[in-house]
């Protein structure tokens, strides 16, 4: 099973895909990669960080499953192709454009759109990681849209109001699902 959690930056996805894996030892987090530099008191391992042509020449040889430039700052983002380990489901943490195309893949896989309380909480999460007031403001208009287009793809929403109350709720719907 693919489960793929998604939504606009600032909404807590990781935060959420973190406490999920506790919960449910059966899934395998899948990390994407990425161009863009890790940012401050970023895990190591929160993105495989390679520079361009490194990203190109992946794709080029058809090692991703989905991948997509960030509109805004030409960030690369993509998912590696599928290797998880036996009797273990998949999770996906990735952006909108991304979930729509696992989802064309993978008709069966599962969207978990995660969305925050409001604008303003979500605005606070972007201040907190450290993004600049330009990022955050685009972020936020992204966000707006990205929410509307992925409220249609979705096959659950949730909001991230409590991390502990959200990654429960998201393990519910894994369960339904399985």
């Amino acid at each position: 099973m693919i489960l793929v959690i998604s939504g606009p930056g600032g909404v807590g996805k990781g935060t959420v895909v973190d406490r999920l894996l506790e919960l449910e030892p059966r899934l395998w987090l899948s990390r994407s990669w990425t161009t863009r530099a890790r940012r401050n008191g970023e895990a190591d391992d929160a993105y495989t960080f390679v520079d361009r042509d490194q990203f190109l020449a992946r794709i080029a040889e058809g090692g991703f499953i989905e991948h997509t430039e960030f509109p805004g700052n030409g960030q690369l983002y993509g998912t590696p192709t599928l290797e998880p380990p036996d009797a273990r489901d998949v999770v996906l943490e990735i952006e909108l454009h991304g979930a729509g195309q696992v989802k064309e893949r993978y008709p069966d896989a599962v969207v978990v759109l995660i969305v925050a309380p409001s604008r303003q909480a979500q605005e606070a999460r972007l201040r907190a990681r450290g993004d600049d007031e330009e990022h955050i403001r685009r972020r936020i208009e992204v966000g707006e849209h990205e929410e509307r287009l992925g409220r249609q793809l979705a096959d659950a929403v949730v909001v991230n109001d409590d991390v502990d109350r959200a990654a429960a709720e998201v393990a519910g719907i894994l369960r339904r699902f399985r």
